[in-house]
């Protein structure tokens, strides 16, 4: 029997893999038509009793907040509701009881021209994730561009600039160096530019302190921010919208370009949210303080699929 299923690797050894025809994306900022979403009824904080749990929710903890589930899948409620009044079509993985930490969607993989990255994620509580998206993305007809395998690599370390240009982050924790370079590899071999940022483990990954608001603005926290990359980022006329330290912490720049100068962001992030209203963005600003306090914004909680061009 001929299998119709796309092939488990798309990328064409040294460069120049055909490009998606029944998908489209090649940025972060063209209008979103398309997005794939953890179930929330699985989620939960990963606890003290695990090994790897997170260092946000471990703050969490100290800070005496709790868990509330009933509230949590309200708040997810309201961000599928933000993303379908701005005419987003949502995808949603199917729930599984073993990986609570499904909702986090950046992480298990992320979308390029080509087809989708299958990621190795960090926490030996979450290495199951690929399962649930490689499925998604084979019944779907997602190409699948390739799966990393050099060591730990999540997606929100790659993080599209513009059409060809990309920042890779690594921590050497979360996503390692030797990955980062895999990943790298394989996009400047389809004529990509790739700007390194390695990043202190404190700080996860580099969608939380670089995020696209359109073409040719970033919400951008330079206080966590290295300077070669905000210089990096300014050499090529992009706008710098500064996010601070408290609210970059609370996950306030992991925000999502949603297309037309309209953001996706949270209620929490109320000093970011007035400037991006100020430079003349809409923004969608939910409560999603559970998810926040385990570790992931709204930017880590999507895997855009679908973009119009900018």
């Amino acid at each position: 029997m001929t299998s119709l299923a796309p092939p488990l690797r798309a990328r064409v050894d040294g460069g120049e893999t055909p490009e998606m025809s029944g998908w489209y994306l090649k940025s972060e900022t063209g209008p979103l038509r398309d997005v794939l979403l953890g179930p929330a009824e699985t989620f939960g904080w990963l606890g003290p009793e695990n090994a790897a749990y997170s260092s946000l929710v471990r703050d969490s903890l100290r800070r005496g907040y709790t868990f509330d589930r009933d509230l949590a899948l309200r708040q997810h409620a309201e961000m599928v509701a933000a993303y379908e009044d701005a005419g987003v079509t949502c995808h949603f993985l199917p729930p599984d009881p073993a990986t609570c930490m499904q909702v986090y969607t950046r992480d298990s993989s992320f979308m390029t021209p080509y087809g989708a990255v299958i990621c190795q994620l960090a926490n030996p509580r979450r290495r199951g994730e690929y399962a649930a998206v490689l499925r998604f993305y084979l019944e779907n007809d997602i190409p699948i561009y390739d799966m990393v395998s050099a060591g730990n690599f999540e997606g929100g370390d790659f993080n599209i600039i513009r059409p060809g240009v990309a920042l890779v982050g690594y921590t050497d924790h979360r996503s390692e160096g030797v990955a980062a370079r895999q990943v790298a590899e394989w996009f400047s071999a389809e004529g990509w530019e790739i700007k390194f940022a390695p990043i202190d483990a404190f700080y996860v990954h580099i969608d939380l302190m670089v995020c696209m608001l359109n073409d040719h603005c970033a919400a951008v926290c330079p206080e966590t921010t290295d300077d070669d990359i905000i210089e990096w980022l300014t050499l090529k006329n992009i706008e710098l919208i500064p996010a601070t330290f408290e609210e970059t912490m609370l996950l306030g720049c992991n925000v999502v370009a949603l297309g037309n100068d309209r953001v996706l962001s949270t209620l929490g992030a109320k000093d970011l949210n007035a400037k991006m209203r100020a430079a003349g963005f809409t923004v969608y600003d939910p409560d999603m303080a559970q998810f926040t306090r385990a570790g992931g914004g709204v930017h880590c909680m999507c895997q855009p699929l679908r973009r119009d061009a900018d």
